[in-house]
């Protein structure tokens, strides 16, 4: 778990986590408590590596050869 959270940062994991960041300090700012959801969505994903890549969320095919 430690190594999930600590390795493999990108650029793509930093933009999530200030995107989620900057929604926790609207939905404080606004008052709108919908925006949480949000950013935890986002906060999650940051975290754990969610989501998908450049390459896409496609499952890669399956070579059958007969």
């Amino acid at each position: 778990m430690k190594t999930l959270l600590f390795t493999n940062w990108h650029w793509m994991r930093w933009i999530r986590l200030v995107f989620a960041l900057f929604l926790f300090g609207e939905a404080y700012a606004t008052r709108e408590w919908f925006f949480i959801v949000f950013g935890s969505f986002f906060l999650l994903q940051a975290l754990f590596n969610w989501g998908c890549g450049a390459n896409g969320c496609a499952v890669p095919k399956k070579n059958d050869t007969k």
